[in-house]
């Protein structure tokens, strides 16, 4: 009816204006925001007023006793102390940026006082009249140095990161380049003094950022490493005495040598990968700021040493010897020890955007290249160390740095950083899914332990500490700043609410020895000041500068904003396009995930929400009735402290804990937990079989010798490869253990045939399956021609190159020897240089005449060359056309004479046979035809072909040789039917461009789907403007191959008749290189055909097993 649409029109607008109301982010009032940021402040300044009233100017506060916690010189090994307690204020150092933050959201004053800028600018002053302005002269001198003249051996990384990443950060908010809300840094000239004025009385003139300078140069000694890595440790006053093989002391002109050269004491040279690879920030920052490039060009040598070193699958270690650049531990993840090197490889990036760099070294010094270790990076981490929804829910382990197999379950509080990262890189969904078993952690133990299982879902190995560690917080910002979802509002109102319960005492904030009993400690470290409490307050402050200001602006991993001010920018900046290959994709950041139509927050009403809270075993935590806190007596004094701090009201069924009930979608559903395929496939015990040496490790897996009591563990799944579109390959099962061996994902197992004979091919557990899609070509090759130079050819090139000169001394060589070279040969051919090299090399080596004479009388010895036997990875065709393979056996892989290949005489066509027809000789006499790829579809080369008799002399085979303009992209390939030596492969990674007479162009029927590639061959993929794919991208293949030939109709004679006899096909790749290959064959060579097998077990492939 008319009517009824009347009727139904404001019904829908009203059901649009309440969907729109609930997915707005009502989920937490202004109010509520409000509080919360008020409630943050007073917890930092409960921490910094107490520092700076019972520790400055030492560096840290004892908040239980009330005193400061300095270095223990008394045990110089407690590292955990004197690495980072510098004896130089660190705390103050660290804050300084908290407080220039706060600055721009202070609390209401009376009197309108902005009290974190006087406290900002107060304890700047406090600095300088302690540690000197970092001039040379008096005021240089401070009350407790001058400069950091001191006697500390500190650690470079948590020196850099806290104290000169501090001082340069707090000198950024100083002169205006970072901003403070209402604060104007005006340089005036008055009294004879140029600076800022400030109401303290100190004109600022880059007090702080002299200072930097004084404390990095302090470091730089550190540096001076084989390697380019640092050494972990120096001492502000002396250097580096204590490394017998530093340069500073084995030179004795410019080192620092001591007295007695065998008293130099001992130190370990390990480092880290954070160690050494997360200084590019602040030491850049410092160099621009300056414009001495030292600091800078230190720290990106230290990055890319350590980024060099990477494993062949690319991941990067923790430990690493700063002298040798070995690493030291086999185990890689995500946490302690690497952490930050991730964070800096794209920080760097965004950091150093539009600056000026060296364009003669692009791929060290460009921002690009650190897009681009970023991105590698992660790739190699979401392929090896993420595990997916398939493990109870995603999460990140430690892998093996070789071969990515699992090492342990653990993962630990400082790998809460990571979602932060993935957010800022614009991986909102990996970020968003793992941030949840961190929030379920916490929600369990209302703090993060220092190391938590997967597996046991306790804490690992007794590290149940946790001394208020920003990182989890961190990311909770990051990822409320790109969803607005209030979820993480919630969840830093937990952390809020839990750290002032358990962790506050009189005269600060104590970190918790032990997360399970509320055990407290007596440190207040200086990042909860300088980062968990910053960031706790940019969670609650959504207008703040910092929040909303757009430019290249980073936190460092110790919190500390920096920038480089516009003035060091170049004002036209222009995309480089030619420095180098490689070229970062234009990307854009995800969206964030739209709501529940009714709902708030598009977090809670996720389906795998309570996946990850079962992981966390967050359904086993105990209801808690009460809970015991000292700080209820001092309740009504501290305005930090309220009593619905120690009441949760929950009993943990929703988390966090403080998330209201309102939040979960009404009768929302959890989706089922994703499930894994697994079993054991064990062979039994067989006599006469060996039991030693079984197994032995190969290149990228491992070779099986006997199956004898072998036991496979596989799992079944499927595949992606990352390549523009991702692809999602079939499943299939991949050993991921074999004899309690644990393999990576991309690790095989190789067998010989002899190895597997003696089973029933037919098992269905383990099925033994001719591969129809791709083989291998063996050819067997003669050895190339020597030519051997005459005497009298070397005689005349040596009086031509000496002219004049009787004899060599003096002479010029390279205005002698003027030599015509090929600039595009040479680089498109490497073996271009090493022929010409050879040449020179054999007419240098000819025999004089005597000795030619000599040994022409003398009767000959020497064994005629043996044949090489290479093979080629190869496609065969699919469609009406494609005909079966002649059935020969299968050859060896290494060339004998009694095992010779069957067909001998080979024919080349120069052309691609799309507009002449073969002599009918040709097939008649010839049992291999090689036919270039291009022009015209497969078929129509087949029908230019003249029927012939079938007999054995005859033609039996038929190679399309593929280029690499057929080709959407360039493939490198490579045979891995053996895994080490059992043959010999042909590589092409760069392939040419044909030399034939008429131009060749794509098949237009050459793209049929790709066939599932055979893990005995392995492709690498190059794209032209991504970011490079992993090699082995594909564990079970190794990658994207040749396409599959279509021949789509049956085959026919030239004259149009059915052809009786059909031609069997293979295409291969390799372009000129593979076409140079086939000619020498023909020329006293031969070619065959070596068939490939896979096992199926019930049906499915299993892909990492490649039978040699």
């Amino acid at each position: 009816m008319p009517g009824a649409a009347v009727f139904q029109l404001p019904c829908l607008l009203l059901l649009l204006l309440l969907a729109c109301w609930a997915t707005g982010g009502h989920g937490m009032t202004d109010e509520t925001i409000a509080s919360l940021r008020q409630e943050t402040r007073d917890i930092f300044y409960h921490g910094f007023d107490n520092y700076m009233k019972h520790a400055f100017p030492e560096d840290e506060l004892r908040p239980l006793t009330c005193a400061p916690l300095t270095r223990d010189r008394a045990n110089p090994a407690h590292i955990e102390v004197n690495d980072v307690l510098g004896n130089y204020s660190l705390t103050l150092i660290d804050s300084l940026s908290t407080l220039a933050i706060l600055a721009s959201s202070p609390s209401p004053d009376k009197r309108g006082r902005n009290k974190p800028l006087d406290d900002f600018q107060d304890g700047i002053q406090a600095l300088v009249e302690n540690y000197g302005d970092g001039t040379p002269g008096p005021s240089g001198l401070g009350k407790r140095a001058r400069g950091f003249d001191l006697d500390s051996k500190v650690q470079v990384f948590e020196t850099v990161i806290r104290g000169v990443g501090g001082l340069l950060s707090a000198h950024l908010f100083a002169v205006g380049d970072l901003p403070i809300r209402g604060y104007e840094a005006k340089v005036e000239q008055k009294k004879r003094r140029e600076g800022i004025f400030w109401r303290n009385g100190l004109v600022y003139d880059g007090q702080l950022l002299r200072l930097a300078r004084d404390l990095a140069e302090r470091l730089m000694p550190a540096f001076h490493t084989p390697t380019g890595l640092p050494y972990p440790r120096v001492n502000l006053r002396h250097g580096v005495p204590f490394y017998a093989n530093s340069p500073y002391n084995t030179d004795a002109e410019h080192g620092q040598c001591t007295k007695d050269p065998n008293d130099k004491g001992t130190e370990i040279t390990e480092t880290c990968s954070a160690g050494a690879g997360s200084l590019v920030l602040e030491f850049s920052t410092l160099s621009r700021l300056t414009g001495d490039p030292r600091y800078e060009k230190a720290a990106k040598d230290a990055f890319w040493a350590v980024w060099r070193h990477k494993s062949s699958i690319g991941l990067v270690g923790a430990g690493i010897d700063a002298e040798t650049g070995q690493w030291v531990a086999p185990f890689t993840g995500i946490g302690a020890g690497i952490d930050s090197f991730f964070e800096y490889s794209l920080k760097s990036h965004i950091l150093l955007s539009g600056l000026p760099y060296d364009k003669n070294n692009p791929e060290s010094d460009s921002p690009e290249a650190f897009l681009r270790a970023w991105e590698d990076a992660h790739d190699g981490i979401k392929r090896h160390v993420y595990r997916g929804a398939a493990h109870h829910h995603p999460h990140y382990i430690q892998v093996d740095l070789y071969t990515g197999a699992m090492r342990a379950f653990w993962i630990d509080s400082l790998s809460a950083y990571y979602q932060g990262l993935l957010t800022l890189a614009g991986e909102l969904d990996e970020a968003i899914e793992t941030h949840l078993l961190y929030t379920a952690l916490w929600t369990r133990y209302s703090a993060m332990p220092e190391r938590w299982s997967t597996a046991t879902g306790n804490i690992e190995s007794g590290l149940r500490w946790w001394g208020g560690r920003p990182e989890f917080i961190e990311s909770t910002w990051y990822l409320y700043r790109a969803t607005n979802d209030p979820w993480y509002l919630h969840v830093g109102e937990m952390a809020l609410r839990d750290i002032k319960r358990r962790c506050w005492t009189k005269c600060g904030w104590a970190g918790l020895h032990d997360v399970r009993s509320g055990e407290l400690s007596d440190r207040m470290e200086s990042f909860f000041l300088g980062e968990t409490a910053k960031y706790l307050f940019l969670l609650f402050d959504p207008t703040h500068p910092l929040n909303t200001w757009d430019a290249p602006f980073v936190f460092t991993t110790e919190g500390h904003p920096l920038i480089i001010p516009k003035h060091l920018r170049e004002h036209k900046f222009s995309r480089r396009t030619s420095h180098h290959e490689w070229e970062p994709t234009p990307g854009t950041c995800s969206l964030p995930p739209q709501p529940v139509p009714f709902s708030i927050s598009a977090t809670a009403a996720r389906p795998d929400v309570y996946h990850a809270a079962s992981l966390a075993r967050l359904h086993l935590m105990p209801t808690i009735e009460t809970l015991e806190s000292p700080l209820v007596e001092f309740n009504s004094d501290h305005p930090s402290i309220s009593i619905s701090d120690i009441q949760s009201p929950s009993n943990y069924t929703y988390y966090p804990w403080t998330l209201p009930p309102e939040l979960v979608p009404y009768n929302a559903t959890s989706s089922a937990m994703a499930s894994r395929t697994t079993f054991d496939l064990s062979f039994p015990n067989l006599p006469n079989s060996p039991q030693v040496g079984g197994m032995q490790r190969v290149h990228e897996g491992i070779l099986v010798n006997s199956m004898s009591g072998l036991r496979f563990g596989m799992i079944r799944e499927p595949d992606t490869f990352p390549i523009e579109k991702e692809i999602t390959f079939d499943e299939h099962f991949r050993i991921y253990s074999i004899a309690n061996i644990a393999l990576g994902r991309d690790e095989k197992v190789y067998m010989t045939r002899s190895t597997i004979e003696t089973f029933n091919p037919l098992d269905p557990f383990f099925t033994r399956t001719r591969d129809t899609q791709t083989l291998d070509l063996v050819v067997d090759l003669p050895p190339a021609p020597s030519i051997t130079p005459s005497s009298a050819s070397l005689s005349d090139f040596l009086d031509d190159a000496l002219g004049e000169n009787g004899n060599l001394s003096g002479f010029d060589y390279l205005d002698a020897f003027e030599v015509d070279v090929d600039p595009e040969a040479l680089e498109s051919e490497p073996s271009y240089l090493a022929s010409l090299l050879a040449s020179l090399q054999s007419l240098l080596s000819a025999p004089t005449t005597s000795q030619t004479s000599s040994s022409a009388s003398e009767p000959s010895h020497t064994a005629e060359p043996e044949m090489r036997r290479h093979t080629i990875p190869g496609t065969l065709p699919t469609g009406p056309g494609a005909a079966p393979l002649p059935d020969v056996p299968d050859p060896n892989l290494t060339y004998t004479p009694e095992n010779p290949l069957g067909w001998s005489s080979i024919y080349v066509h120069d052309t691609t046979l799309c507009a002449e027809r073969l002599a009918p000789e040709i097939p008649r006499n010839h049992q291999i035809i090689v036919i270039p790829r291009g022009d015209c579809s497969f078929s129509t080369k087949l029908r230019h072909i003249p029927p012939f008799p079938p007999k054995s002399s005859s033609l039996q085979l038929v190679i399309i040789v593929s280029y690499a303009e057929h080709e959407d992209d360039s493939y490198a390939f490579s045979s891995a039917s053996a895994p080490e030596d059992e043959s010999t492969t042909l590589h092409k990674h760069k392939h040419t461009h044909a030399s034939t007479p008429q131009d060749r162009h794509p098949d237009p029927e050459a793209h049929a789907p790709p066939p599932i590639p055979d893990s005995d061959s392995e492709w690498t993929r190059k794209p032209r403007t991504t970011r490079p794919v992993p090699r082995a991208a594909n564990p079970a293949h190794g990658g994207v191959p040749l396409v599959q030939p279509l021949l789509d109709e049956q085959q026919f004679t030239p004259s149009g008749l059915p052809r009786p006899h059909p031609i069997p096909l293979v295409m291969v790749g390799g372009g000129d290189e593979t076409m140079g290959v086939l000619r020498r064959a023909k020329e006293g060579g031969a070619l065959g055909v070596r068939r490939r097998y896979y096992f199926l077990s019930q049906g499915v492939r299993i892909g990492n097993l490649i039978v040699l």
